[in-house]
């Protein structure tokens, strides 16, 4: 491959970390901008920066992210920040003349009651999961303008879906964060102060699908080399488990040997989220990490980085 020069807009992030890491792995020379430099909620930062500095291809893994709490208790800045981080950056890709751009979404623009696995061609077929409905709006949102742009001025503008991720750099935030993390930061805790039992949100019931984003970034660079196609395309990793199996199985990993405590007061979400991979999967793309072996590598960064915690992410509220 030719040495490119990247964009990877979030580049701070669990996936835009993962992204750079893998281009920076393979020689490509990763461009880079944080909020000091570029608030990508200004349409006239973007596009300045974007004139200025003109990459090859943009990898596009900005976005404001959360759990169902922060989800269904801020819904105003979900839509209205990743609205506003999508139009900027695609429209001024356009206007900056970058032909080349990968989107990536989310498993949540699907609707709730899906057919599993879920296929690309679900999309707009069904109400969506309420809790996070203004996040997969945004999401969807993102899709459209990719495709528009692909449709009306030949833009190969791509999007990515993939399922729900976790792996290092991930937020541990227990108000903010997804469920994988929250439940490391949860056992832990537990198992340091001694406690007898862990609480878990919802029935347990629910089953989902969880991919490393070291996989996923994999996935990304794969799809900016070998897809080129107007319809978005699933990235996942083809198998799923309970909220309750994947309790059981990062306390496993974190060694808390008490009890798990389910509570049925608190929302559950989808019932079911598998993502249909079939077409990823055929062009050549595989993940590679298990579930055990990537909870147990977010495990290492979560106490290697367990002093800055409190500072970058808030104190635990378990």
């Amino acid at each position: 491959m030719t040495r490119r020069r990247i964009w990877v807009a979030g580049h701070k992030g669990m996936v835009g970390s993962a992204l750079t890491r893998c281009l920076e792995k393979r020689g490509d020379e990763v461009l880079k901008a944080d909020r000091s430099v570029v608030d990508l909620r200004n349409q006239i930062a973007v596009e300045v920066w974007l004139k200025q500095n003109r990459p090859d291809a943009i990898l596009f893994a900005a976005a404001k992210v959360g759990g169902i709490y922060a989800n269904d208790t801020f819904p105003a800045e979900f839509i209205y920040d990743n609205l506003a981080i999508e139009t900027n950056i695609i429209h001024s890709a356009h206007a900056a003349d970058v032909n080349r751009l990968v989107f990536l979404g989310s498993s949540c623009i699907y609707p709730k009651f899906a057919p599993q696995p879920i296929k690309e061609e679900s999309l707009l077929t069904g109400p969506l999961e309420p809790t996070n409905e203004w996040y997969a709006i945004a999401k969807i949102a993102g899709i459209k303008l990719c495709q528009a742009y692909r449709k009306q001025y030949g833009r190969r503008y791509i999007s990515v879906m993939p399922c729900n991720l976790y792996g290092t750099h991930d937020n541990f935030d227990l108000t903010t964060s997804h469920v994988l993390p929250a439940l490391i930061r949860k056992f832990h805790e537990a198992k340091i102060a001694g406690g007898k039992r862990v609480v878990v949100w919802g029935t347990g019931a629910p089953l989902r699908e969880f991919l490393h984003v070291d996989d996923l970034a994999r996935g990304v660079v794969f799809c900016l080399d070998n897809y080129d196609e107007y319809q978005h395309i699933n990235c996942g990793a083809g198998s799923e488990i309970s909220i309750a199996g994947l309790a059981r199985t990062v306390a496993r990993a974190v060694g808390f040997n008490g009890e798990l405590v389910f509570d049925t007061t608190k929302p559950d979400g989808t019932p079911r989220k598998l993502m249909d991979s079939s077409r990823i999967l055929e062009l050549g793309w595989k993940p590679e990490i298990s579930l055990e072996e990537g909870i147990a590598d977010s495990y290492r960064w979560f106490l290697a980085h367990e002093e800055d915690l409190p500072m970058r992410y808030g104190k635990s509220v378990a």
